[in-house]
């Protein structure tokens, strides 16, 4: 989950499907990602610029800026968060949080990891690598805690803004990115799913008892 941009907290069933402006507009942003994919594949981050990502992905690159203010905002911004939101309010208005966030984050790992692993594990090599990239993951990451705040507060009548509703949603942030990052570290080794619900399983019950 990354970049979340606000979206109505309605199904999707009850929103129109996109026109032919907005179908040209998601075109154009996979374009541009595509490309900057491949080139990063090809040559690595730093070589990487955005004139040759315009001419990979045909277009220019003032368009490339209009739809992504930096480079680090190419390879971490995605299209799952609004759903991610309308999963979560989707959820039983009796089920605890704590189960709603773990059927959510499980959810934003099948459609961000499991349907373009090969992507995901470039995002998060990136992280551990290139500190322009991590640092914008957290400016992104804080904005995703925001709306989960926003979330939280309409499912369970708290005051978002309370102290208590944004240390648990930041908790929820905070242990996601370093989830991906010691996945990174690992080489991508371990089943990134397995460990979500390790971080979930630490965020709800604490570090337990100590292992040698």
């Amino acid at each position: 989950m990354s970049n979340m941009t606000a979206a109505p907290f309605s199904s999707s069933a009850d929103r129109p499907q996109p026109g032919l402006r907005e179908r040209k507009k998601i075109k154009t942003r996979e374009a541009i990602r595509t490309a900057t994919y491949a080139l990063v594949k090809e040559q690595g981050y730093d070589a990487t610029t955005i004139d040759q990502i315009a001419e990979r992905a045909e277009v220019s690159p003032s368009t490339v800026f209009r739809y992504f203010p930096t480079k680090e905002d190419i390879v971490l911004t995605d299209e799952y968060d609004p759903v991610l939101l309308e999963t979560l309010l989707a959820r039983p208005a009796d089920e605890p949080v704590p189960e709603t966030m773990r059927y959510v984050m499980r959810e934003g790992v099948r459609q961000g990891i499991q349907e373009d692993i090969e992507v995901a594990r470039m995002r998060t090599h990136l992280m551990v690598q290139i500190p322009a990239v991590r640092s914008r993951m957290m400016e992104s990451m804080s904005v995703t805690g925001r709306m989960i705040c926003t979330a939280i507060g309409e499912r369970t009548g708290r005051d978002p803004d309370s102290l208590e509703v944004r240390v648990y949603a930041m908790s929820l942030i905070g242990g996601l990115m370093e989830t991906s990052l010691y996945w990174a570290e690992q080489g991508h080794q371990d089943d990134f799913a397995s460990l979500v619900d390790r971080a979930l399983d630490v965020l709800e019950h604490g570090l337990g008892k100590e292992t040698r």
